[in-house]
């Protein structure tokens, strides 16, 4: 719980930045009510957002306009916004050589399914998508609950990387 009155800025990071880290962003800065401002970025971006995670995100109401597929070197960038957390939310994104991030963020890996690989009917696809979507929310609310201002730095770590297990 963010208590303290400090906005902290989040990144989200996938290899394509289509799925996954866009609704990472998506939720958190729905549920955050301000206390929180999350991006999300790709090493290898698609180049556009699928389709299917602007539904699920839709579905779960949370607004779905201005979402882009984006190289995560914006964020590397000189004029930036400082990053305080920084969530791998794939395992391919987990394993690359990230980008120094301005302000020494801190880090953890949210790794889940990666939704847009599964085959089958449209049911089938929605399903994986909410699936998704439900983990992540999950992971969120778990670190929005986090008492930030009276936990040290190491203890906030400790904390991110254990919702990542979850």
């Amino acid at each position: 719980m963010n208590t303290s009155g400090k906005v902290y800025n989040v990144l989200f990071i996938c290899t394509h930045n289509s799925a996954r880290s866009i609704m990472a962003e998506g939720l958190l800065n729905s549920l955050a009510r301000g206390s929180f401002r999350a991006h999300s970025a790709g090493s290898h971006p698609a180049g556009f957002v699928q389709p299917l995670a602007l539904q699920t995100l839709a579905k779960l109401q949370v607004p779905t306009d201005g979402f882009r597929s984006k190289d995560w070197s914006e964020f590397a960038q000189p004029g930036a916004p400082v990053m305080d957390f920084v969530f791998t939310v794939c395992d391919q994104a987990a394993g690359e050589v990230c980008p120094v991030w301005p302000g020494q963020p801190m880090t953890a890996h949210w790794g889940v399914p990666d939704p847009s690989r599964v085959q089958g009917t449209e049911e089938q696809k929605a399903r994986a998508y909410w699936d998704t979507a439900t983990i992540l929310k999950r992971r969120i609310e778990l670190m929005l609950a986090l008492p930030l201002a009276s936990l040290d730095r190491l203890a906030i770590q400790r904390e991110i990387t254990d919702i990542g297990q979850r």
